[in-house]
């Protein structure tokens, strides 16, 4: 039975004033927009013998009352023409017909033609065939007319003894209805349904007798439970499942009888039915913290996750086993292999959330279990479909896979030598942010463990002809450059190198290249005669090939081969100079280590010498005529590599061996160094009463703030110990208490100039009524306390706070109509629902009836508008680069808005601007310092409702005046949140100009 408060014309009555009086609708129908017939039409067809007409008519006027139409004109033909008519169908329709029309008249007393309908009713409930009684004893439990209800009480409780359980299933709930609403016409109820508990063998009723007992004698239900306590386990599930209602509510209020009902449940867990086996874990852990019990729970829904096939069953017992970590992580620790069984499901969500938990119960004693688990998760990824959607699901499972992989490698450095191999198989993986992520994690992973090197170079050497990203081919060539130390390695990363190269020389692919495009213009004025080759022809006969065709086939037959292992040369060729540069860095580094192991000079200069050839094969390329060209910065590189290998020095070698390593094992210093500080700050800011949740803060350390600390004689005050009652006034003890277990439970606590920010005055001090909002926004909803008060003197009668939203926004409930005396005030609370981050506004007026003789008319005060900011649902995040060019690429909404602003440091504008926004610069802060007249930097923020927010910053300094100049750009996935930011960068602009 569905019950819903909704403001609709067939659910209000108009009163003496203009107020409306609401009351339940407990039947929505949908209404279909076409030309409905006239009440005579109407009328016409209920007047009908055919029965399909009747139907239609039925279902015409039921529709039309929903919508607001009254007809009381086709009360009394309904009763003449369709009562009668024993077809089911019509019964049907009348019961409805019954529900939605009015039963009373404008002085509010019944009807004098429901005595004609109670009538048909009572006809109905002693009808032989037991769905039409049933139907109708379901319709009683929606009547709240005591005078429809007393004469059917008598044929209600002959139900209760009917042959089939339908109608004795329905004639239970219908005299649970009349006993809650009406029980002086039915003061014996209890008795009547506990004696037909004890009789009844049918589930179903059987339940509904108990549910009633629960309710409405639970004196009855305890001692029934009692005497059959034994017996539980045989009785269905949905009888037991009201059991363990009764069990929580009965141990809440006597904590005493917790033993005896704990063995009952234990007795219940041996169930098939997954919402039993749910509820009895949840009713356990409520009771008890013994470890029998709490692992009895966890191993419940561990259960359940193997066993339900539902998504939203998995998430909802996911939760319940992220909040049994908290308490109980030791429990869990040991079963941290059933937990991961829900990884076996599809859904992303799902298994993101499993391997939070699982990240935080590995231990020493599960990580190898745990990393098995994983490398087969990492196997079995691999053998998806071919089509693009599940492509596209298993590249972002494996980010999940290797991102716990990563974890689990950090926080246990002795499984990374097991983990390394399976992860460098993805260095070939087809989608790019699953390589990369790879490819980072293993060169991070060799700088912090040294006993790692051999066995991840060899398996760089191994992997290199099988990569198709020029990102990962560029982490794998600087890994070889830099962890190749040994004379073996050397060797074989300048083969690997050299094979995946091709042969030289580097052309260009396109019909008709030329082969000496790079000689200059005086080569052409004066062509040589190119030296050439005999060949033999097809037929056996012999020719001459030139030099220019021999190089032309060379470069044929490479290109052919690079789908057998020489992407390298394919993407140089394709005109990624970027990825030639950091191939000439490689070679470079590979030659210089060659002379440190070479004691033969004249080998070491051979590979100087191939390494020298292979960098100026890359310039000719790009310098030729054929587009793209390469650009300045890799062509610097190169050249620079040229004059390094041409001019050797112990400085050269001691600049490209030692000092680019030492650079990259200070970046991983510093950002290890930035982690730690952003966590601290957060976790002081938490502190501080910031607004992050209580989830995650409960995920930071515990700091104590000097002046919380208390002595060891310090008194300790229990509220409950004190004497006298619920009247006694808290005193600055009990202040601190609250203000303590607001801290310990991640709350908010603000002073009160805090708290005077987030109130707006709504009418002016004339006015007759003052009113003023305070504002508190919650993750998805907006709590408004009205502080209203009668300035006047006179009495208002019906005062009514009318509010209204632009956005999206979205009033829960309409607030009540309140009476207020001369100087009297009242807080009313309006609940405001908020669906996505956007600027709202909240707008309204407050409207009474004034009791005095100079104002007999209703009064209409339109209130001040109440803004609601974006930044109160918008909070800095993180994310890779990658990450955030994807989204950068991905999102379609983008605002522009220029810089306006009399800042003159390009730092400290943008420092504003972090802070104006919330957002955090992902930009790190060694790419911003010194001194430079020019910035750009990324920010990046994520609101409740995970939408991203991304805004990239590029300014500079104008030499002429001084003034900063650029552009703000934001981009996000809706319209909404990107034109808010924007006007809110626009609006803290100007103020940072005032």
């Amino acid at each position: 039975r569905l019950h819903l408060q909704y403001l609709c014309p067939c659910c209000s009555s108009k009163g003496t004033g203009a107020m409306a009086m609401e009351r339940n609708c407990t039947l929505l129908l949908h209404y279909d927009k076409a030309q409905p017939p006239n009440e005579d039409e109407i009328k016409e067809q209920l007047e009908s013998k055919d029965v399909p007409t009747k139907i239609g008519a039925l279902k015409a006027m039921i529709q039309l009352i929903l919508n607001g139409e009254t007809m009381p004109s086709l009360l009394m033909t309904v009763i003449r023409f369709c009562v009668p008519c024993e077809d089911h169908t019509v019964k049907k329709l009348l019961l409805v017909y019954w529900e939605v029309v009015d039963k009373t008249g404008p002085d509010g007393k019944l009807l004098p033609e429901m005595i004609l309908v109670c009538n048909n009713l009572r006809n109905d409930l002693q009808h032989p065939n037991e769905y039409i009684r049933g139907s109708t004893l379901r319709f009683l439990c929606k009547l709240n007319e005591a005078e429809l209800l007393e004469p059917l009480v008598p044929t209600v409780k002959t139900n209760l003894e009917h042959r089939h359980s339908y109608v004795r299933r329905n004639a239970v709930l219908t005299t649970f209805s009349i006993y809650r609403h009406f029980d002086h016409l039915m003061p014996d109820a209890p008795e009547l349904i506990e004696k037909l508990l004890l009789s009844e063998s049918d589930v179903s009723c059987k339940r509904n007798a108990f549910l009633m007992l629960f309710h409405t004698a639970q004196d009855r239900a305890v001692a029934f439970l009692t005497d059959n306590l034994e017996q539980i386990s045989s009785y269905g599930d949905i009888f037991q499942l009201v059991v363990l209602e009764l069990i929580r509510k009965v141990c809440r209020t006597d904590p005493y009888q917790k033993s005896k009902y704990i063995r009952c449940i234990l007795t219940l867990f041996n169930t098939s039915s997954s919402a039993l086996l749910y509820e009895c874990a949840t009713t356990l852990l409520a009771l008890t913290n013994s470890p029998t019990a709490i692992k009895a729970a966890a191993s419940s829904y561990t259960q359940l996750l193997s066993a339900e096939s539902d998504h939203n069953v998995k998430l909802i017992v996911l939760e319940r086993l992220q909040e049994l970590k908290a308490k109980h992580p030791r429990v869990l620790q040991e079963m941290v292999m059933d937990v991961m069984r829900a990884l076996q499901s599809p859904n992303l969500d799902i298994r993101k959330k499993c391997l939070d938990i699982t990240l935080d119960l590995i231990t020493p004693r599960n990580i190898g279990e745990v990393v098995h688990a994983l490398k087969k998760e990492v196997a079995r990824s691999k053998e998806t479909g071919q089509d693009e959607a599940s492509a596209a699901a298993a590249a972002e499972y494996n980010e999940l896979l290797i991102g716990a992989i990563h974890a689990c490698a950090i926080k246990f450095p002795d499984v990374a030598a097991t983990v390394v191999p399976v992860l460098m198989e993805f260095l070939a993986d087809a989608h790019q942010s699953s390589a990369v992520d790879v490819a980072l994690f293993v060169r991070e992973i060799v700088e912090a463990h040294d006993q790692l090197r051999p066995g991840v170079v060899s398996k760089a050497l191994e992997m290199l002809p099988h990569v198709t990203s020029a990102r990962v081919l560029r982490i794998c060539l600087w890994l070889l450059g830099e962890q190749c130390v040994q004379a073996e390695e050397v060797a074989q990363a300048f083969q690997a190198v050299k094979a995946a190269l091709g042969k030289m020389p580097l052309l260009p692919t396109e019909a008709g290249a030329d082969a000496d495009a790079g000689d200059g213009a005086a080569d052409k004025a004066a062509p040589k005669p190119a030296a050439g080759r005999t060949t033999v022809l097809a037929d056996g006969t012999y020719a001459s090939q030139g030099a220019a065709e021999v190089e032309e086939a060379s470069a044929a037959a490479a290109v052919a081969s690079g789908a057998e292992g020489q992407k390298l040369r394919e993407l140089i060729l394709a005109g990624d100079f970027f990825l030639a540069s950091s191939v000439g860095s490689t070679l470079t580094k590979l030659a210089l280590r060659s002379r440190e192991h070479v004691s033969d000079a004249r080998i070491a200069n051979l590979v100087v010498a191939d390494v020298m050839s292979i960098l100026v094969a890359m310039l000719r390329l790009g310098s030729g005529k054929a587009e793209p060209r390469m650009d300045a910065d890799s062509a610097e590189r190169l050249n620079a590599c040229l004059m390094l290998l041409s001019r050797p020095t112990a400085q050269v070698s001691e600049l490209f061996l030692r000092n680019c390593h030492d650079s990259f094992a200070a970046m991983l210093a510093q950002r290890k160094a930035a982690e730690e500080a952003d966590r601290l700050a957060d976790s002081a800011s938490a502190k501080a009463g910031s607004k992050a949740s209580p989830g995650e803060a409960a995920k930071q350390p515990d700091l104590v703030a000097p002046d919380a600390l208390r002595q060891a004689d310090a008194l300790i005050n229990v509220r409950q110990l004190k004497p006298g009652g619920a009247d006694v006034e808290l005193d600055d003890d009990d202040h601190d208490m609250d203000i303590d277990q607001l801290a310990a439970t991640g709350g908010d606590t603000e002073d009160f100039s805090e708290r005077l920010k987030r109130v707006t005055q709504l009418t002016g001090m004339s006015d007759p009524v003052y009113a003023e909002a305070f504002v508190t926004v919650h993750q998805y909803d907006i709590v408004l306390d009205v502080l209203i008060v009668n300035q006047s003197s006179e009495t208002m009668a019906n005062l009514t706070l009318e509010l209204a939203t632009v956005g999206d926004l979205k009033l829960c409930e309409r607030p009540t109509a309140h009476t207020l005396a001369p100087g009297e005030s009242r807080t009313v609370r309006a609940n405001i629902k908020v669906a996505s981050t956007e600027t709202g506004i909240v707008f309204g007026s407050i409207v009474f009836d004034a009791t005095g003789p100079a104002n007999q008319e209703r009064t209409c005060i339109v209130l001040h508008d109440i803004h609601i900011d974006i930044m109160d649902y918008i909070s800095p995040a993180s994310c890779s680069d990658l990450a955030f060019r994807g989204m950068w690429a991905e999102f379609e909404w983008e605002n522009k808005v220029a810089v306006n602003t009399d800042i003159t440091d390009v730092q400290g504008f943008l420092d504003h601007v972090v802070k104006s926004t919330n957002m955090r610069c992902l930009t790190p802060a060694s790419a911003l310092g010194g001194q430079s007249g020019f910035l750009a930097a990324n920010l990046y923020a994520r609101s409740n409702f995970g939408e991203a927010a991304l805004v990239n910053v590029s300014i500079e300094k104008r030499p002429s005046d001084g003034k900063i100049q650029g552009y703000i750009r934001i981009r996000s996935k809706t319209q909404g949140i990107a034109l808010s930011l924007g006007d809110k960068i626009t609006l803290k602009q100007k103020a940072a100009t005032k």
